[in-house]
């Protein structure tokens, strides 16, 4: 039966395309929000910024408010005044402001043509002696500008004094110092908009460049994003078409992990499972190959006995009723050998009762004892011998272990060489709420190969021809078939035993089975 699958369009988004898109679209989305808040930042964070650079370079209007205090001891003067600024008075009766005559200036500001001239030596030193101050104020102080309407003086209990309202927690703060101690502030509020084209050049540079740093950010992120999801889904993508492969009977799939991660172990348990997969589904078909050849050789010679008797070659008489009967019966041998090495839905724990597995291994070999001396083959029980006086019992069917026991004496005997040896022994092991009966059975040369081991309880597996020696009894055609073994690991597993081949001391092969205790044991 072929193995259709459904073809998928080409336009599918396979997983690791989804999972790029999906790692794409979130890095995209937090760098959109980090540029964001990122320009947002800095158009907010830039007033502050210049109000605290501005308020810094007004030390000479604090200094001058300071001197203000201290000739009157408080604020009164200032109050009154109700400016920060000096007001525009001159010392000798002019109306030029105090801070440009105290810059060198003629009243009304320097002429034309000597703007730019420095003024002389000395030209800041007050001519009258006067306390007036020795400072230079910047040009963007003049006259009524924004820094001017920004500014405040409080009290060094916060309250008004002269100059604007601004709000005391987001404006930048100069202390006012007398003595040593703080008796006020000098405020200057923020801008709330960028009013200069300086400020707003600034601003449009800063957010290109954190657009800009973005762009690159979101290409490197997107070129990782695009490499990583190759590395992870790769193994993934191998794996289903690896599973595919194997759907459609290619059992010889494998696929190469990488790494040591969980994909890697996935890889190699895939391995595994089509290894295991090639394995039983050659064994399947070797199964059914000799099956069918096992089946042939009594077919075929029934059908010779019958063509010859339709040709009047050969009359019926008895001994041709044997024959055919003897075919038959092989028939019916391997048919029945063949189902008990296959596990039974119903079980056998209704046929369960408690039986002395030594007493019927005893019995077994009694049986069998004439067909090993046939053999020359040498049965030593000492083993044996020394438990049976215990009578170890086991939960089992009688005539179901008998037939374990039968099937290992007759791989025995169909498999060693005249003039060996079979040596059994039985051991008591275990906790004493789970003893078990161990029973072994070591017969000499030849013995299997060691990949041969695990192995030798397959259905219809003999092994190589070297411990292949199809000894077969004249009467029964029991043996040789390749399925004794794996009708007792069957029939052992069923009684909630194990049963294991290894290597025998004696040269040959070691069959070690192992049967639960009845509790009282």
């Amino acid at each position: 039966m072929r193995v259709r699958f459904p073809r998928l369009p080409t336009s599918r988004l396979t997983l690791s395309k989804k999972v790029f898109l999906a790692m794409a679209t979130l890095l995209a989305l937090l760098l959109l929000i980090f540029a964001s808040f990122s320009i947002l930042g800095l158009q907010r964070g830039l007033g502050p910024y210049v109000a605290e650079i501005e308020i810094r370079r007004m030390d000479w209007l604090a200094e001058i408010l300071q001197k203000k205090y201290a000739v009157h001891g408080n604020w009164d003067t200032v109050r009154a005044e109700r400016s920060v600024l000096p007001r525009p008075t001159r010392n000798d009766g002019g109306d030029a402001p105090e801070f440009e005559r105290h810059r060198g200036m003629p009243p009304g500001g320097p002429p034309p043509d000597e703007g730019n001239t420095p003024p002389p030596e000395g030209a800041n030193a007050p001519p009258d002696g006067s306390m007036q101050p020795r400072f230079i104020p910047p040009p963007f102080i003049r006259g009524r500008d924004a820094i001017y309407q920004r500014l405040e003086v409080i009290d060094a209990a916060d309250k008004h004094v002269a100059g604007a309202s601004v709000d005391v927690n987001e404006a930048a703060r100069l202390p006012l110092l007398h003595d040593g101690r703080v008796i006020g502030t000098l405020l200057l509020a923020p801008l709330q908009e960028l009013e200069s084209e300086a400020d707003r050049a600034f601003v449009a540079r800063q957010s290109n460049v954190i657009a800009l740093t973005g762009g690159v950010g979101l290409i490197i992120a997107l070129i990782l994003s695009w490499l990583l999801a190759r590395h992870w889904f790769t193994p993934i993508d191998e794996l289903t078409q690896g599973a595919k492969s194997i759907a459609r009977g290619r059992l010889d799939t494998r696929v190469t992990p990488r790494g040591s991660d969980e994909l890697a172990l996935l890889g190699h348990t895939f391995n595994s499972m089509a290894e295991r997969l090639d394995t039983i589904e050659a064994s399947r078909r070797a199964w059914l190959a000799d099956v069918a050849h096992e089946l042939r050789t009594p077919l075929a010679a029934m059908r010779a006995e019958i063509e010859a008797l339709q040709d009047g070659i050969r009359t019926f008489d008895d001994k041709t009723a044997l024959r055919l009967h003897r075919q038959v019966m092989r028939l019916g041998q391997l048919v029945d050998d063949l189902r008990s090495s296959m596990h039974e839905p119903e079980g056998i724990a209704a046929s369960l009762v408690p039986v002395f597995p030594l007493a019927l291994l005893h019995e077994t070999l009694a049986l069998a004892r004439e067909r090993f001396a046939q053999r020359a083959i040498t049965l030593d029980t000492q083993g044996l011998d020394e438990l049976t006086a215990r009578q170890p019992m086991v939960m089992g069917d009688p005539r179901r272990l008998h037939q374990v026991f039968m099937n290992l004496l007759e791989n025995t005997l169909a498999y060693t060489d005249a003039g060996g040896q079979l040596q059994l022994g039985a051991r008591v092991q275990g906790a004493p709420d789970a003893m078990c009966l161990v029973l072994r059975f070591d017969d000499s040369a030849p013995g299997p190969a060691a990949h041969e081991l695990q192995r030798l309880f397959d259905r219809l597996y003999r092994g190589d021809a070297s411990r292949s020696r199809q000894v077969r009894d004249a009467d029964m055609n029991v043996g040789g078939s390749g399925l004794g073994l794996s009708i007792c690991r069957t029939l052992i597993e069923q009684h909630g035993g194990t049963i294991e081949a290894s290597a025998s001391p004696l040269g040959g092969l070691g069959i070690t089975l192992t049967l639960p205790l009845i509790a009282d044991n």
